[in-house]
C-alpha cells in the first residue's frame, strides 16, 4: 500500500514536506528519490520547517550531510540532510553512519535515496517523486514505516 499527494507549486511541495514532519519520530529514516528538479530539496525544506529548523536549508551535494537543529512537540531535535547522489560506492554511504546518528532525537531525509536503500533495511519511509508535463509533483509514499503510519498518512494525502 501506498500513499499519493499532488503538488501544483514549491509552496504545497514545502507544505506537504511541513505536514509530514509531523508524523516523523526519532530514528526514521526517509529516502527520496526522483529525477532531478523533482522537488525533493524544496521538500525537505518543508520537513524542516515543521521540525522547528529555523537556519536556511540548501541541498548538501557537495558536503554529502547537513545537520540541521530543531525544536518540536516530537522530541526530535537534528534533522540530517543528506545526498548521495555524487557517491560513488555503498561503501561511502555506510561511512556516514546515518543509521547509527539517527538513534539520538534525530531523523534522516537521504535525497537519491534508493541508490542506497539496500543500506537501511525496511524500517525506512520511502518518498518517490514524479514531475509531469503540467510541473505538477506526484509524491507517492511507502516503505514498511509508511504502513506502521497508516492513519496519519491517511490524512496526510488528503491534504
Amino acid at each position: 500500500m501506498s500513499w499519493q499527494r499532488t503538488c501544483a507549486s514549491a509552496a504545497e511541495t514545502e507544505a506537504a514536506g511541513e505536514a509530514l514532519a509531523t508524523l516523523l519520530r526519532a530514528g526514521d529514516i526517509v529516502l527520496l528519490s526522483g529525477q532531478l528538479g523533482a522537488g525533493k530539496t524544496t521538500f525537505v525544506k518543508g520537513v524542516a520547517r515543521g521540525l522547528g529548523v529555523i537556519e536556511r536549508v540548501t541541498s548538501p551535494t557537495f558536503t554529502l550531510v547537513r545537520p540541521h537543529q530543531g525544536q518540536n512537540d516530537q522530541g526530535i531535535t537534528t534533522l540530517l540532510h543528506a545526498d548521495v547522489y555524487r557517491v560513488e560506492s555503498l561503501a561511502e554511504v555506510l561511512d556516514l553512519a546515518l543509521g547509527e546518528l539517527v538513534e539520538e532525537a534525530a531523523v534522516a531525509l537521504v535525497e537519491w535515496g534508493d541508490l542506497a536503500s539496500s543500506i537501511f533495511g525496511r524500517e525506512v519511509l520511502t518518498i518517490q517523486f514524479k514531475i509531469d508535463e503540467f510541473e505538477v509533483r506526484w509524491l507517492d509514499v511507502g516503505g514498511q514505516l509508511a504502513q506502521r503510519r497508516s492513519g496519519e498518512l491517511d490524512r496526510w494525502s488528503a491534504q
